[in-house]
């Protein structure tokens, strides 16, 4: 992998927009059913603010370790190591900035994964003047996460203490024989739920309602008001993500279109995709799907609505996270975060091709359709569709 100083050396990207980002985390509740989110936003630049840590909590290594099926003293000693003082490149609680109205994107992880894991990605959108609420998903989806509850009458704590106990769910294993299948519908509707949840939240504070934050913040949620765009509102998503972000197409209209990057159909081959009226891009790696995945996709294809799928080349399931550019390159094939195409070459494909399909289908008066080429497969490490051999019967999205 390289010695500690080179993974601080490689890094998550900066934002490449023309805006400063800010980060904050929001929670309500208390219980499980409130709701969990990383907001990334265009930022004012004044003032000096802290960069979060990019894992923010040791619970969450022992998460991983629990989705890798590993140690969990060896897997937090590795991932603390190496991982424990890595920044995620926004201004921390830094005071939003108004003036404009800002496009909303809801982005929902992936299975195994959490709210800081894609700053590359909303970092990224944010920079180019979008609000990015990045969902925390409590369905035990996620490796770890918590919300706050009341302390139980027999645990008061300290007199004048918080009177909040933090409650830690962690990724549902699968037992052996287990059917996977009802698991994963349960939770992609709850996901599903979960990011309109967010919605509800964001456009509450633009109309002026407030919802109390359960985290410590000095965030001035008085400046969202009037700040968002609520007509110009996405979906965007990884693996399990991306099956979120197409189920919640399916549930609110308010959502204009999706982009489900590498996508994991599997929690929705029951779906019926006729009741999904918006726009939706694929964006797929080369070495991630199988022709029944596909075909799930393809299911998505139609006449009077844009439908789009492209391929990178040489990318992995793991080119969408943060992880790529994090490790060194015998640690990136080993465990796959790392595929043939360059990281960052590879996160410029995803994002540039993603603001180009929000600008088509979002009606925004930007610059990102001098990347529309990418929509349809055409560049150096893209091309249309899939790179698999379909049945003879299927024919590609059309492009």
């Amino acid at each position: 992998m390289g010695g500690h100083n080179s993974v601080q050396f490689s890094g998550i990207p900066q934002g490449k927009g023309p805006h400063a980002v800010g980060s904050m985390d929001f929670m309500s509740g208390p219980s499980n059913q409130g709701s969990f989110f990383r907001l990334y936003y265009p930022c004012a630049e004044a003032g000096h603010y802290e960069e979060p840590l990019w894992i923010p909590r040791k619970e969450y290594y022992l998460g991983l370790a629990d989705t890798l099926k590993l140690n969990r003293f060896a897997v937090n000693f590795f991932l603390c190591y190496y991982f424990g003082s890595v920044k995620s490149p926004a201004r921390w609680n830094a005071p939003f900035k108004p003036g404009e109205q800002y496009p909303l994107i809801i982005f929902s992880h992936g299975l195994g994964a959490f709210r800081t894991l894609y700053s590359a990605i909303c970092i990224e959108l944010a920079s180019q003047g979008f609000v990015v609420a990045a969902v925390e998903h409590r369905d035990r989806s996620a490796s770890a996460t918590y919300y706050l509850q009341e302390k139980s009458p027999s645990d008061p704590g300290e007199p004048g203490g918080p009177t909040l106990e933090e409650v830690w769910l962690y990724n549902k294993i699968l037992k052996a024989g287990e059917d996977e299948y009802p698991l994963r519908v349960q939770q992609v509707n709850q996901r599903a739920e979960e990011c309109i949840r967010a919605l509800d939240i964001i456009l509450n504070f633009n109309a002026g309602k407030h919802t109390a934050n359960l985290l410590p913040s000095d965030f001035d949620w008085n400046l969202l008001k009037d700040s968002i765009d609520v007509q110009r509102i996405a979906a965007v998503g990884h693996s399990f993500g991306a099956a979120t972000a197409i189920k919640s197409l399916g549930r609110d209209s308010r959502f204009r279109c999706g982009v489900a990057l590498d996508a994991w159909m599997f929690p929705l081959k029951d779906e019926i995709f006729s009741n999904i009226r918006q726009p939706v891009l694929f964006v797929n790696s080369e070495k991630f799907h199988w022709v029944n995945n596909i075909l799930l996709m393809k299911k998505m294809e139609s006449t009077s609505i844009e439908r789009k799928m492209i391929t990178i080349k040489g990318a992995v399931h793991q080119s969408f996270p943060d992880f790529t550019f994090l490790a060194g390159y015998m640690v990136g094939k080993l465990f796959k975060l790392k595929g043939d195409i360059d990281p960052y070459v590879a996160m410029d494909i995803i994002n540039n091709v993603t603001l180009a399909f929000l600008q088509r289908h979002l009606d925004l008066h930007k610059d990102f359709n001098q990347w529309d080429a990418l929509i349809d497969g055409k560049g150096e490490f893209v091309m249309p569709g899939t790179n698999l051999d379909l049945p003879p019967a299927e024919s590609e999205i059309p492009q």
